[in-house]
């Protein structure tokens, strides 16, 4: 979105990085930066950076960095116009006119204001006579009026239009309609038709409060070939990644966790018998983004997956997901009954109460899972066993754990303490080897350490990539040497990226605007975070001789990939050789 440069100065100005940063991560000041945990990424040291001076923030673990309008864009999930609106609000600031912009915002403020109209539509369509069966089904499932208003729930007509006729009144156009994910088109005629039909409905709540989107449950006199939920699809305001069910409500909770579970019935059972901490992914595997977002507002989870295979399978997929988060987890594993849900109204508040208090560390319930494949009574099933939780024990990171646990395994399996732990340390000397291999091979591969950590990002030249990584970071620090710049081109730059950042930072110096990231636009999120580790990893005084060392090798190399013929090259060499310092 194009807002005036000048404009987005000032909003950087008056939202110093370091304060909005610090109203998420506890920061410490060590020299010139400060640092913290990432909020991006788990971690027990330190690695996340902010420069005051310099405006921009950097991971040295996960590697997102950028300017505080890209720490909020990454922090609350918002759009880059949200988050300079965000910002703007923050500092008092009046956001200019832009029509791209507010034709972008309006028609996301349209698409929440139209979900809120289908949310009201469907939860009013639940109480008329046509949904007097969806009534008595979500009656029948224990949800009473209470629960059904909470949470919004409605239902969707068996009619092919009833929303779309509800929605027209209410003046939204065709191209809203079908903006909004809620409608399906006629490949025969273009004619539009409800997407939900016959179904109860489920809004899908975002942190701010927005309805964003919906699960509709098939009910029980339906098609059984029918999906058993429909999602909308993702939409401008809708990605399922990135949102969990009852997050909106969860994240006002004083529980001190949260409890993660698959399905929408399960969610809301358990808010219903005072588990407020309750949220669902939303029909798919829990993915990073959802972990990420669970990280904000809770350091431990409770993962409480169905007990079927598939539910098992998930729980197995979750937890290195939900740890890489920083969260701590614990797996609640379902008795006497197939989900939260069913156990809650079969047993109660009170015995799900137990059975969270007797919920297994993720260890414990990986032991769990690794014994339920062998047999013990066999001697070559029990040496299986035995070499496959010392494989999982070896990956702990305290040397009591592994001692705790390889106990609980040898007295399982009936050897002694003594064996396991040998077994368990010759593990963890395989696992050192091969992550020692692995390194080895980074080490004695420079170049591919020198290349950007985004796959997003090559470099194919990186002595001209180093080259030109030194003139910005030197730029970015010291503007005035952008002065010294005059016979260095944008396409002189060996990366397209790198040429640019120092394009528009020319610009911007030449219109007398602040040279800085926070002052770069059209760059994704991936080519911001470089440009802000290029500017974090520099270090030191400004050194005008190195930088234009830096100049003359990016014209060095831009000539020498020029030349199209031997002698060209040839020519070109010999030019250079009365250069001087060319030990070429």
């Amino acid at each position: 979105m194009a807002f005036p440069p000048a404009f987005l100065d000032e909003l950087t100005a008056r939202n110093p990085i370091a304060d909005v940063v610090g109203q998420y991560v506890n920061l410490k000041r060590s020299g010139s930066n400060l640092f913290g945990l990432c909020p991006f990424h788990g971690e027990k040291t330190a690695s996340f950076s902010v420069s005051p001076d310099k405006g921009i923030y950097y991971c040295f673990g996960c590697h997102k960095g950028g300017s505080v309008i890209n720490f909020m864009m990454e922090i609350e999930g918002l759009s880059y116009p949200d988050a300079v609106r965000s910002l703007a609000k923050r500092a008092g600031m009046e956001v200019p006119e832009d029509e791209q912009y507010q034709s972008r915002y309006r028609q996301q403020e349209r698409l929440w204001a139209l979900h809120k109209e289908a949310a009201r539509f469907y939860h009013s369509q639940l109480y008329a006579p046509g949904g007097a069966e969806a009534l008595r089904y979500a009656q029948e499932r224990g949800m009473p009026k209470a629960i059904l208003t909470k949470f919004g729930i409605g239902y969707a007509p068996d009619h092919w239009t009833a929303l779309v006729d509800a929605l027209r009144k209410k003046g939204y156009t065709e191209q809203e309609l079908r903006d909004s994910g809620l409608v399906t088109v006629s490949r025969k005629n273009g004619s539009l038709f409800d997407r939900f039909r016959d179904r109860l409905m489920f809004p899908i709540i975002d942190v701010r409060g927005n309805v964003i989107g919906f699960g509709g449950r098939i009910l029980s006199n339906q098609d059984k070939n029918a999906a058993k939920y429909l999602n909308s699809p993702e939409t401008l305001i809708f990605n399922k990644r990135k949102n969990l069910f009852a997050l909106n409500l969860a994240k006002k909770s004083k529980q001190g966790y949260m409890i993660l579970v698959e399905g929408y019935m399960d969610a809301i059972a358990l808010h219903q018998f005072g588990f407020d901490c309750a949220v669902a992914s939303l029909g798919t595997a829990l993915t990073e983004d959802g972990a990420a977002l669970l990280s904000r507002y809770t350091d431990q989870v409770v993962l409480i997956y169905d007990g079927d295979t598939a539910g098992q399978n998930a729980t197995r997929r979750a937890i290195p997901i939900l740890e890489k988060a920083g969260l701590q987890v614990k797996v609640l594993q379902m008795r006497d009954a197939k989900d939260p849900d069913e156990f809650l109204k079969k047993y109660g508040a009170d015995r799900f109460k137990i059975l969270l208090e007797e919920s297994s560390n993720r260890v414990e319930y990986q032991l769990g899972a690794i014994l339920k494949k062998y047999d013990l009574r066999e001697d070559d099933q029990k040496v299986k066993y035995l070499q496959e939780t010392a494989e999982l024990i070896c990956t702990l990171g305290s040397s009591v754990q592994r001692e705790v646990y390889g106990g609980r395994v040898a007295e399982l399996a009936k050897i002694s303490p003594e064996a396991m732990k040998l077994e368990v340390s010759r593990a963890y000397k395989r696992r050192l080897a091969r992550e020692k291999k692995q390194q080895e091979k980074i080490d004695l591969s420079p170049a591919r350490n020198l290349q950007p950590k985004s796959r997003s990002i090559r470099y194919d030249n990186m002595k001209s990539a180093m080259a030109e990584e030194l003139v910005l970071s030197q730029a970015l620090r010291e503007p005035a040497l952008l002065d010294q710049t005059r016979d260095l081109r944008p396409e002189m730059f060996s990366s397209q990226l790198l040429g640019r950042v120092f394009d528009q930072m020319l610009k911007r110096h030449r219109q007398g605007l602040e040279v800085s990231v926070g002052g770069l636009t059209d760059l994704t999120a991936e080519e911001t975070a470089h440009i802000a580790g290029i500017a974090q990893r520099q270090e030191g005084p400004v050194n005008e001789q190195a930088f234009q060392d830096c100049i003359r090798t990016i014209q060095e190399e831009y000539q020498a990939s020029s030349a199209k013929t031997e002698d060209d090259l040839m020519a070109l060499r010999n030019k250079l050789k009365q250069s001087k310092g060319y030990q070429g």
